[in-house]
């Protein structure tokens, strides 16, 4: 009961870090699907710091405004290669699940995936205790790795 109550309130005084992001090849079109759940709190106040205005992802007064900052954000701190060729991403916007915002990208027509590189520093500047983990599906092959702040990079072989 103890142990509980101890692990109860080190979550509160220290609250953890963490954003999930998904990069998976469709098999039938080779298209590359990429999602990121990030805490919602945690993102809106990255774009406020980064590009200094106020930023509602719940209820935006301007969505196409918060989506052009989410992408921004995103690209700028999200870097994926197949193949060694770097992939531009088109954002295809967000959804709110509970707490974090899931936000998606595409690429259509990428050739089979044998070499995947992720850069993936989001929220790092935010704090120190930041971790990312990223899982990689290609061909249904799943990998998977935790970065941990500041080692943002890695790369899966397939």
């Amino acid at each position: 009961m103890l142990q509980c109550l101890l692990f109860f309130w080190l979550n509160i005084f220290h609250p953890f870090y963490v954003s999930v992001t998904e990069v998976v090849q469709q098999k039938n079109n080779g298209a590359v699907q990429v999602s990121s759940r990030i805490f919602f709190d945690d993102l809106e106040r990255a774009l406020e710091k980064q590009y200094k205005t106020k930023v509602n992802i719940l209820k935006p007064a301007d969505r196409k405004q918060v989506d052009a900052l989410i992408t921004r954000y995103i690209k700028a701190h999200l870097k994926i290669s197949a193949n060694g060729k770097a992939l531009d991403l088109k954002y295809l916007g967000y959804e709110i699940e509970e707490d974090a915002a899931w936000c998606y990208f595409e690429m259509v027509d990428v050739p089979s995936i044998k070499h995947l590189s992720i850069k993936n520093d989001i929220l790092f500047e935010q704090h120190e205790s930041q971790s990312n983990l990223v899982h990689a599906i290609v061909n249904g092959q799943r990998k998977s790795t935790k970065l941990d702040n500041p080692k943002s990079e890695v790369a899966f072989t397939y």
